[in-house]
């Protein structure tokens, strides 16, 4: 004959697993709900974020000709430093005598033109007033400043 006390243990371990089981099921099917309502979303926000690339692409290419369609934003200007050394030496101007009619340092001149910077908007604008002048506008406009 078995030991009572023993066969009471295997029953009680026995009912406490099953009850376990029983309370822990809810758990594990919430659980599974939720990892794959993850994974849904996980696939929706990859969907959303190729879309969103794709609409960045097509309006990364659109926007410039938007820009210059539309002059009161004011226009976006384009910069080339082998231009701007050769507008400087149409004028027959020095960098510094060219920079005094831009408005800027003679060092700004001598960056801009060897590629280690870059004009700001404003100056950007000054650069495109003075590619429509002449040397002997030029020389006016550069004697006219440094008078003051």
């Amino acid at each position: 004959m078995p030991n009572i006390a023993a066969v009471l243990k295997t029953e009680i371990a026995r009912i406490a697993r099953k009850e376990v089981r029983s309370q822990t099921e809810e758990i594990r099917k919430s659980s599974a709900q939720y990892r794959s309502h993850i994974a849904a979303l996980r696939k929706r926000v990859d969907e959303l974020e190729r879309q969103l690339k794709r609409v960045g692409k097509s309006a990364g290419r659109s926007a410039p000709a938007a820009a210059a369609e539309s002059d009161d934003e004011g226009t976006s200007r384009r910069f080339s430093a082998t231009r701007l050394a050769a507008q400087r030496r149409k004028l027959g101007l020095s960098a510094a005598d060219f920079a005094t009619l831009l408005g800027v340092s003679g060092q700004s001149v001598y960056k801009w033109e060897h590629g280690e910077s870059r004009p700001r908007a404003r100056q950007l604008e000054a650069i495109a007033a003075v590619r429509g002048i002449g040397k002997r506008e030029a020389a006016a406009r550069l004697a006219k400043l440094q008078e003051r």
